[in-house]
């Protein structure tokens, strides 16, 4: 674990955060120590599916990085469903997907890209999670078109929004099906065999496949706790300093969500393992839109405060760009520095324009 964090550190800003939290300390320190808490946290848990993914493979490995870095933005987004913020749970939601579709790719094209010139991944899979990417942009954007053009009722948003959420998660199941045990050779990284290889030779894992199961829940643990105490500092952070609630749901939010998408995608890309990276990223992004957000719509029922899956033009904007942008760029399974470079400019751009709402 010295490889990539101090533990000391990791445990000093977390008892901090704590502290902060039950104390009652100004929202803004609050804010920090949370944020700060949940990257070194996040880091942990990146660490630890790396280890998983050593012996699990790139894909499976990448899909559990994707799947318990999500668990941090699952749990903000229940505790702020909870709390009655929808409309700073489909912002996070839509800069969960942006981010990850954008910055988190980006970044991990950039940096491996720089280091290996050309990466290559299968093309069939690029293929797979660009048709799974626009039925994500059909699934948002259908339901808001009938809504705000008055075709359907005002009462038949709760019924609509339930329908499609129900059809998401069935397609995203059976994605796992598909990808993880029917098709799986189909799908299989095209460096799987050899990155394997160099691995066992060059580079051994730093913890056993228990300790690293171990850590993983352990870490998924402080990233729940991390979250509800960041979640409770929003409302008057947002309001101390003039925010708006999409560009703290879309960018603040989702870039502390995914630092552990960002660690371990950067770290895996470096290497040589653009699959995973790639995996991380846009499996991220499909988990996040084909599962999360229908989840959510769900889990508000429990608190009898039923959230809609009716996103804004802006929000819709944002995640559609993203698509065909990262879709244009992974389709033909090769990836360099410059596509990496490109996905950043839009990241950018999307940011100055939220933060001017």
């Amino acid at each position: 674990m010295k490889k990539y964090l101090s533990p000391g550190l990791l445990v000093l800003f977390f008892v901090l955060s704590a502290i902060g939290h039950f104390a009652h300390w100004s929202a803004t320190l609050q804010f920090i120590l949370s944020s700060i808490a949940v990257i070194f946290v996040a880091g942990f848990l990146g660490k630890a599916t790396e280890n998983v993914a050593h012996y699990a493979g790139q894909r499976l490995g990448g899909f559990l990085n994707a799947t318990f870095g999500n668990a941090a933005e699952l749990i903000i987004g229940i505790l702020l469903v909870k709390e009655g913020l929808f409309d700073m749970v489909k912002a996070s939601i839509t800069g969960s997907i942006i981010g990850n579709l954008l910055l988190v790719l980006g970044l991990s094209l950039f940096a491996g890209g720089l280091k290996h010139k050309v990466q290559r991944y299968n093309v069939s899979l690029a293929g797979m999670n660009g048709s799974l990417m626009i039925v994500a942009i059909i699934a948002l954007f259908v339901p808001a078109v009938f809504l705000q053009t008055h075709v359907l009722q005002e009462n038949d948003r709760t019924s609509l929004s339930l329908v499609v959420a129900g059809i998401l998660i069935v397609a995203y199941l059976l994605w796992l099906v598909f990808s993880m045990i029917t098709h799986k050779d189909y799908l299989a990284d095209v460096t799987e065999t050899n990155n394997q290889k160099d691995s066992h030779e060059h580079e051994e894992p730093i913890w056993s496949k228990g300790r690293s199961i171990l850590y993983l829940v352990i870490a998924t643990v402080m990233v729940a706790f991390v979250s509800e105490w960041l979640v409770h500092t929003l409302d008057t952070f947002t309001a101390k300093y003039g925010l708006s609630e999409l560009f703290v749901g879309a960018f603040v939010v989702a870039i502390v969500g995914n630092a552990a998408e960002h660690s371990a995608a950067i770290m895996l890309a470096m290497k040589n393992k653009i699959g995973a990276a790639v995996e991380i990223a846009v499996g991220s992004s499909l988990q996040i839109a084909l599962f999360v957000a229908p989840v959510l719509v769900f889990v508000s029922h429990l608190f009898s405060r039923p959230m809609d899956i009716v996103f804004t033009v802006i929000e819709l904007a944002a995640i559609g760009v993203s698509v065909f942008i990262a879709k244009s760029i992974t389709q033909d399974g090769q990836t360099n520095w410059y596509e990496g470079l490109l996905l950043i400019a839009v990241y950018c751009i999307l940011g100055v324009s939220f933060y001017l709402v």
